[in-house]
């Protein structure tokens, strides 16, 4: 393996030190770079631990023996991820603010970054594995450790960002990568895994919402009958599926609502006893837009699976869409997905993730 200078993405947290640790074992040149996207500065309740996370990841680059520096993107975290964030909610939408922080901050402008630094890679502690497919092309699979695979968190990316990239851990098991973090003696070998909205911190994303998007109340309706059943705060606090903290009781049979639509027209909340027969809580088949591809674009109708959500399992999907112009079978920007059972809750916004096996080929934008 030849030996390359690289640039490490240092979160303060274990996995991201781990992955500096095999970088230098392996004979690169390792710099590690903390990015500085967010700071609380407009006081959002919640812990947003930047200051620790810094001296944490300071910490880690002086056990190391290697350089430090701290990264201010907080002007560019704020543009292309929070207004992202609070303009989909704004519009009724489920946006996903760790699956645009890759794509648009941490291999977008932090990627330029070090490119203009002259590195020849960019290495996060994601759970993902790069290999090269073909001479000079490279495809990302799962981790190995399925239980924090995170390649669904990767699925907007492009070929050229992937080939900049680097994942040094995502061929071990969470066990084992803090095993080697306590022999290595490193400041964060028994640090908790952070939770929280991507960067931003552990902030609940209603107490998020609360701080920079106005109430706008209006009326809880059941679906099938329009009937007013309350009023809610406001469409931007409530998701597709929804059971809990609704603010409408269960009827006397001990049926629960759930919610099934944000109708902007009239500002209507609706809702619905949930089960199979939930109108708008299953779908068949539905659209997506904005497609990336991680190589070689999906051919415009195959089958194959897809993950609707980081956490569930790939699913069977017939794929199809029209052919690209100029590029024979080449998939257009949107396409049209069949499910080989129905989902529930797919929200507009939500990212769905496409695999070929372990093999993540892509990703898009549920309209």
């Amino acid at each position: 393996m030849a030996r390359e200078r690289i640039l490490v993405a240092l979160s303060g947290g274990v996995d991201s030190s781990v992955a500096a640790l095999l970088l230098q074992q392996q004979g690169h040149e390792v710099v590690c770079a903390y990015m500085k996207n967010w700071i609380n500065e407009d006081n959002v309740i919640g812990h947003c631990p930047w200051l620790q996370d810094i001296e944490d990841a300071r910490a880690v680059a002086g056990k190391l023996g290697v350089e430090f520096r701290v990264v201010n993107l907080m002007h560019d975290y704020r543009r292309l991820v929070v207004d992202y964030l609070l303009e989909g909610y704004q519009r009724g939408l489920t946006p996903n603010p760790d699956v645009m922080c890759n794509r648009r901050v941490k291999f977008g402008v932090f990627a330029a970054y070090a490119r203009a630094e002259g590195f020849a890679g960019l290495a996060t502690g994601h759970y993902a594995q790069r290999v090269e497919t073909s001479p000079g092309v490279y495809g990302l699979f799962e981790g190995a450790d399925k239980n924090k695979d995170q390649t669904y968190f990767l699925a907007l990316l492009n070929q050229e960002q992937v080939r900049f990239a680097r994942f040094p851990i995502g061929h071990l098991a969470k066990p084992d990568l803090r095993r080697l973090a306590v022999e290595a003696g490193l400041p964060t070998a028994q640090k908790k895994d952070s939770q929280g909205i991507c960067f931003i911190g552990e902030v609940k994303m209603a107490d998020f919402l609360q701080a920079y998007v106005p109430e706008r109340p209006g009326l809880i309706r059941r679906a099938h009958d329009g009937l007013p059943l309350g009023e809610h705060r406001g469409l931007h606090y409530y998701t597709i599926g929804q059971r809990k903290g609704i603010g409408v009781p269960s009827n006397t049979a001990n049926q629960a609502y759930v919610v099934v639509g944000k109708r902007a027209d009239d500002n209507a909340l609706l809702v619905a006893f949930d089960g199979p027969d939930a109108p708008g809580l299953w779908t068949s088949e539905c659209r997506v837009h904005s497609l990336t591809f991680v190589g070689e674009p999906i051919p415009a109708s195959t089958t194959l699976e897809c993950r609707v959500r980081y956490r569930d399992p790939r699913i069977p999907i017939h794929f199809r869409s029209p052919a690209a112009p100029g590029h024979g079978s080449a998939a257009a920007p949107e396409a049209h997905l069949t499910f080989d059972q129905p989902q529930r809750a797919l929200a507009s916004g939500q990212i769905v993730a496409f695999y070929r096996g372990e093999q993540l080929l892509g990703g898009g934008v549920f309209v």
